[in-house]
């Protein structure tokens, strides 16, 4: 497998990605770069690998990363929210002509990503996208139906349960945000229709699952990407959902009450400050 760069490296996912490379005998040389320096050589240090080195990289110049990158065999993208991080680092993977793995589950950065397969095939470059378990495993399990299971998909409903860990960074919290406030894209009868998680038409698609090891958790629209892969990759398929909670549910419905009031919003307000003067606050 040669070189590989694991980008957010220290972080919460980073970490395990870089643990489980650890156990791969083929791979030579495991960069575990972060913007925090003291994290990575924590997680080089606790890992013990002779292989593992560190590097500080800022992945918000995207030419600086397009350098760091040239002369890996591929980077590992760790580093969320990916409707932010998600495109421009592919973007400097193709520049860098570095096959490139990602784990993001947002659907906008996806369709953004996805749009950059033409240039991914000119550079050379091998991009997957959305490696982790919703989407990623979530995938490779449907496929694994349609083909060994069944006679014709038609229906595709993923359903999960997620989050309760200590670890848990401030990318998942802000990815979760953003899912309650982007509109989310089912699959209804042959046809995409948006609803929202906290709106009304949202409501209308929430269910009640009885998880293993759960319990009965109650599900929402979420705007995980399987909504629009698998009809692309399925033409028989005319139903496909994505539904999810959070875990513990009280953390949630905490989450799901501050969005409502507004706490999500990002637009600037105006107010008076101490003199009476009106004041704007971004």
């Amino acid at each position: 497998m040669g070189s590989i760069v694991v980008l957010g490296g220290a972080g919460g996912v980073g970490r395990v990605a870089v643990e489980a490379l650890t156990a791969l005998p083929d791979s030579s040389s495991i960069v575990v770069a972060d913007a925090r320096p003291e994290a990575v050589r924590s997680v080089i240090d606790e890992l013990g690998d002779p292989r593992l080195a560190a590097a500080t990289v800022d992945v918000t110049n995207q030419a600086a990363l397009a350098s760091f990158l040239g002369g890996a065999d591929v980077v590992l993208n760790c580093v969320g929210p990916f409707y932010r991080f998600g495109p421009p680092t592919l973007a400097a993977a193709i520049e860098a002509e570095v096959n490139y793995v990602d784990i993001c589950d947002d659907l906008d950065a996806t369709r953004a990503m996805m749009a950059l397969d033409e240039d991914a095939r000119s550079a050379g470059v091998t991009a997957l996208i959305g490696m982790g378990n919703s989407p990623g495993l979530a995938n490779i399990f449907v496929k694994m139906c349609a083909e060994q299971l069944l006679d014709e998909l038609h229906t595709a409903e993923i359903c999960h349960v997620h989050g309760g860990e200590t670890s848990e960074g401030a990318a998942v919290l802000k990815h979760r945000i953003h899912a309650m406030v982007d509109p989310v894209p089912l699959f209804i009868d042959g046809e995409f229709v948006e609803v929202h998680q906290l709106d009304d038409d949202g409501a209308r698609h929430v269910r009640e699952i009885d998880f293993a090891g759960v319990g009965p958790t109650v599900v929402h629209p979420y705007p995980h990407p399987e909504t629009i892969t698998l009809p692309a990759a399925f033409p028989t398929l005319t139903r496909a959902t994505n539904l999810g909670s959070v875990y513990p549910l009280a953390y949630f419905a905490m989450t799901q009450a501050l969005v409502r009031s507004g706490m999500a919003d990002d637009r600037p307000i105006s107010l008076l400050d101490t003199a009476g003067t009106q004041v704007q606050v971004a």
